[in-house]
């Protein structure tokens, strides 16, 4: 065919693929922790009984989860300086993320509290517990082992979603393997390696977030 693999040039560029893992690693690490808090935020109000509070919630969830992660990103790079709020790309990468997968957190969040027993509720409240307590300990822990699988899952899909993030500019691993790649011209050989770096940074945190679940959620339901 014609064509001479040479993996020689990605091999000396290898640390800067490796600096742009670890931009990605702390991309999806701060997207994930303010994906968590908006989604457990979120949750307490969208359960609220005030159709005012839960109004403002679902309405963000719909816009959310039905427009695409690179309008989102590119809504925000552009629209906060219009506002007088100039941040960096990676800061604008880290809202985005997190923003974009709180309202995914939000439903699954959901979906476990919900699957929480009214008679646990119940009684929490009559053994005096304050609500925000039994909010804590006696909904929130079991639903987040309950759905557990499912929201590491759409953080490693978080992860991955970083990729979107060199489109304004951030330093993360495509946007590195992007300028390898117009260096060398060698676009199968860069992409490929690419694409087997991020399989071993989701077959780590798919690991990480295993030991998690063993060491927190180990427990006996009954």
């Amino acid at each position: 065919m014609g064509y001479t693999f040479d993996f020689g040039a990605v091999f000396d560029r290898a640390p800067e693929l490796f600096w742009g893992s670890l931009g990605t690693l702390g991309l999806a690490v701060a997207g994930m922790i303010l994906a968590l808090a908006i989604g457990i935020l979120g949750v307490a109000a969208r359960t609220s009984k005030n159709k005012l509070v839960r109004a403002p919630v679902i309405s963000f969830v719909e816009v959310v989860r039905n427009t695409p992660f690179l309008v989102q990103i590119f809504f925000i790079y552009f629209a906060l300086p219009l506002m007088g709020i100039r941040l960096s790309p990676t800061a604008t990468a880290i809202i985005a993320l997190g923003i974009n997968g709180g309202a995914y957190a939000i439903e699954i969040i959901r979906g476990g509290v919900e699957s929480v027993s009214k008679g646990q509720v119940e009684a929490g409240f009559a053994l005096g517990l304050h609500k925000a307590d039994v909010f804590r300990l006696i909904v929130l822990k079991p639903a987040l082992r309950a759905i557990y699988p499912s929201l590491t899952s759409q953080f490693v899909m978080l992860t991955l979603t970083t990729s979107v993030c060199t489109s304004i500019a951030a330093y993360e691993l495509t946007s590195a393997a992007q300028r390898i790649e117009s260096d060398t011209f060698r676009s199968f050989e860069v992409y490929f390696s690419v694409t087997a770096i991020y399989l071993v940074i989701s077959s780590l945190m798919m690991g990480i977030f295993a030991l998690i679940s063993r060491h927190y959620f180990n427990y006996p339901t009954r």
